[in-house]
């Protein structure tokens, strides 16, 4: 057993100083409070921040009565304020979770485990495995879009998340501080998540128990207009991520159909030494060209990703050796 394991079985967690909770809120007067609370009870010695995405209720100055320092961020939508939080805290350790007063803040301590212990970079609270958001959770479709996603990230990416949407995460701050965040809505889940998969990020995943909002707390969340962001964002990342993979797929794709145009015509040809076929002709032409085209466009975009990866991997490479002659 790890020293941090045995302490929290002990009942002698260690002092969270260094960690930083992090809560985006929107219109969470009835939960705050207690997520607040709850967290401070979990994590003691942690510093909460909780960010005020223009709330119209009394979000913020219930934030601030329970202890949190309030930070408002004026652009709206989740990722403007989890881009901004990152630009603004620097500390070693971050928890980041909603204030819907969902997620159990008793785990916290089992989050950050693998990140005290050196083993992950990112952890993910996993709601999905154990079943609980499934009995849990009363809106429709929201179970069956996190399950389209984990399964669309698993065939274009090649690594199994149980639950890529949970808004419950902790880590470190190399990656923190190397976590380009482009979305400004609920897709920032999804992004940070592929981000992790990519750039090779250690990703550790610790079931929780989730419940539902309480009463008189309402969802921002649209399950239709972000579930198709969520998708065109995994679709817009693929393309920057695995350009070769698409280019490659869509180059195969015109070659098919070039040939399923152009080969009658070629039989014809040979048959008869004639081409009445004109129209057709051009078009198989035109697919097998453009088929060509997409392979040398995935094939140089590929050059640029990899010689992208490099250069991130040196910075990641440098940052850590600069944390790392700060702790010494």
């Amino acid at each position: 057993m790890t020293p941090y394991l045995e302490r929290l079985r002990n009942d002698h967690p260690p002092p969270y100083s260094e960690v930083a909770v992090l809560i985006p809120c929107y219109n969470e007067e009835s939960t705050i409070g207690r997520v607040v609370d709850d967290f401070r009870r979990a994590l003691p010695g942690s510093i909460i921040y909780v960010y005020d995405n223009n709330s119209t209720d009394e979000t913020a100055d219930i934030a601030r009565k329970h202890g949190a320092i309030v930070r408002s961020e004026a652009r709206q939508g989740k990722g403007n304020v989890v881009r901004q939080m990152l630009r603004d805290i620097d500390m070693p350790f971050y928890l980041m979770v909603d204030g819907d007063d969902t997620y159990p803040a008793d785990k916290a301590p089992e989050l950050l485990c693998p990140l005290y212990e050196g083993s992950a970079d990112m952890v993910v609270g996993d709601r999905l495995s154990n079943g609980s958001y499934e009995s849990e959770n009363k809106r429709a479709f929201h179970g069956l879009g996190n399950w389209l996603v984990c399964a669309l990230i698993k065939l274009l990416y090649g690594f199994s998340y149980n639950d890529v949407m949970s808004g419950y995460r902790a880590f470190n701050r190399q990656f923190a501080s190397l976590l380009p965040v482009l979305s400004d809505g609920f897709q920032i889940e999804t992004e940070i998540s592929i981000h992790a998969v990519d750039k090779q990020w250690r990703i550790a995943q610790v079931p929780i128990d989730y419940r539902d909002r309480p009463e008189g707390s309402v969802s921002k969340l649209s399950t239709l207009n972000d579930g198709v962001k969520v998708l065109l964002t995994i679709g817009s990342l693929f393309k920057d991520y695995r350009p070769m993979a698409l280019f490659g797929l869509l180059s195969a794709f015109l070659l098919i159909l070039g040939l399923c145009f152009g080969l009658p015509v070629v039989l014809e040809f040979s048959q008869t030494g004639l081409v009445p076929r004109l129209p057709t002709a051009i078009v198989a032409a035109a697919l097998v060209g453009a088929s060509a085209l997409s392979l040398v466009c995935g094939l140089i975009l590929d050059t640029v990703v990899k010689e992208n990866r490099k250069t991130y991997s040196l910075q990641a490479t440098g940052s850590f050796h600069a944390e790392g002659r700060l702790s010494r």
